[in-house]
């Protein structure tokens, strides 16, 4: 359970567990507000930029990133000398905004005392995946992080699709914030002109349309990115029964819906010059004209209760929590429950980790750790101290799974296919030396662990001859934490 509700025991938490039950472990942890965890602002407190909000991080980053640029463009054009640029100390600061966030995600996996809000956070940002990488986004992703998505993990499903449909990262990833009615009112007609033929003559140029100049990033036309993946991805699923005429529906509902001053971290807004106005109709619902925002928020209204919603929703827990292929009476529970409460995820989230297949025996290390997964429990595991988590960043980078950086909107895959090849196995071996060894500068381990105290549970005689051959604690660290046994969850 401690490998699946959270990221893998410390030392004394499985006693712990046993002492209170695991019934009213599950209930704390479905409640992270009645947990107390006063280690973590103290753990914290030297990354500065993890709470600010879009705009400070903007004034403060980019705004004299921006400047610098224009400057160095400037001298790059009056200096001839061919000199290499020197090193940008802004663009490095810039970078620190999403390092400092993947090193407090690293902390609060390995020390917060609510760790099952630390594994549904890390579960829902993947849902709703943002690339750090897209430009403007790495200015945006902290604030997104800490305020759309953390506080609607154990909440209404409605309330967190549409914090994630307003969102800033989100407008820009998939492009809302420049999507627009193709035949509104920020389009001008261009009335027929006379001009010089090319034989002297003169001609006349018919009219047509052109957009009015409303700056360097103004609207092209309507952009179906969003609607796209928010049924694909987000709500219905892949086959949850949506047409093409339904994206461009839901792209058309959408249009308005932008980001104010995007260059200085401006929050949502709804612009009504860029809004198709006309009726719409999605998946049969019709969407009356003239309703402004509240288009959008009927096509999320809809989405959020569709059964195929709920059977998504259901179906990825489970798959979190239970295996890589769900049990399907496990997932038909978890999505009634969905659609009887109104979309209450700590209630289907209850659903799936009280249930009957989550502690079965076909269950027991049924899945494969992802990379982050596996660097956080091995921390764990072995009781180290972080002090410094920039080299456990560097090593989900080394691992293929670089935190904030997945580029599609799928995000990371949650199965082993994903994550299980001779070559990712070797590199997660090498991490275990090293954690081992004491060689990850700010990364300290007092004393290592016996083999049955890291796995707590039952180890195959292969696995125990392999690490009883070991000629060091050391080298018996990475055998464990290397064995099929930790690999698995």
């Amino acid at each position: 359970m401690l490998n699946r509700i959270a990221f893998g025991p410390r030392p004394g938490d499985v006693e712990r567990v046993r002492a209170i039950g695991m019934d009213r472990y599950i209930d704390q942890q479905l409640h992270p507000q009645r947990v107390a965890d006063p280690g973590m602002a103290a753990r914290l407190s030297g990354l500065a930029s993890i709470g600010m909000s879009s705009r400070e991080i903007a004034r403060q980053y980019e705004l004299p990133q921006l400047q610098a640029r224009r400057e160095r463009k400037q001298n790059a054009q009056a200096d001839q000398t061919g000199a290499p640029p020197k090193p940008d100390p802004l663009q490095q600061k810039a970078n620190g905004v999403i390092v400092e966030l993947a090193e407090q995600k690293v902390l609060r996996a390995i020390y917060s005392e609510r760790q099952l809000e630390e594994v549904l956070t890390d579960f829902w940002f993947n849902h709703f995946n943002v690339d750090a990488r897209k430009g403007r986004d790495r200015f945006l992703l902290t604030e997104y992080e800490r305020e759309t998505i953390r506080p609607h993990v154990l909440g209404k499903f409605r309330e967190l699709l549409g914090a994630t449909a307003k969102s800033p990262a989100m407008l820009f990833y998939l492009d809302n914030w420049l999507s627009a009615d193709p035949s509104g009112p920020h389009l001008e007609m261009l009335p027929p002109r006379i001009a010089r033929g090319p034989f002297g003559g003169r001609v006349v140029v018919p009219g047509g349309v052109r957009q009015r100049p409303l700056g360097k990033n103004a609207p092209k036309g309507l952009n179906e990115n969003y609607g796209r993946e928010l049924m694909e991805l987000h709500t219905l699923g892949v086959d949850g029964g949506y047409t093409q005429k339904d994206v461009t529906e839901v792209a058309r509902a959408f249009t308005g819906w932008t980001i104010d001053n995007p260059r200085q971290g401006g929050g949502f807004t709804f612009n009504p010059r860029l809004h198709d106005a006309g009726q719409k109709v999605v998946l049969g619902h019709v969407i009356k004209a003239g309703g402004g925002e509240s288009d959008g928020e009927q096509v999320l209204d809809i989405l959020a209760r569709e059964p195929a919603t709920a059977r998504l929703i259901a179906t990825k827990l489970a798959r979190r929590f239970v295996s890589d292929t769900p049990p399907a009476a496990l997932v038909e529970r978890a999505a009634a429950r969905f659609r009887a409460t109104d979309g209450d995820l700590r209630e289907v989230t209850r659903t799936i980790l009280t249930s009957p297949e989550f502690l079965a025996p076909e269950s027991y290390r049924a899945k494969v750790k992802t990379p982050f997964e596996f660097v956080v429990s091995a921390a764990r595991a072995v009781g180290a101290d972080v002090q410094e988590a920039l080299p456990l960043v560097r090593q989900l980078q080394q691992l293929g799974m670089p935190l904030y950086q997945c580029q599609p909107p799928t995000g990371y895959k949650d199965t082993a296919d994903a994550w299980v090849n001779t070559g990712a196995l070797v590199s997660r071996m090498n991490f275990a030396l090293a954690l081992g060894g004491n060689k990850l500068r700010g990364v300290s381990v007092a004393s290592l662990p016996t083999a049955d105290e890291v796995l707590v549970g039952d180890l195959s005689e292969t696995t125990r001859a392999t690490i009883a051959k070991a000629g060091d604690a050391q080298q018996m660290a990475a055998l464990t934490l290397g064995s099929p046994e930790f690999q698995r969850r």
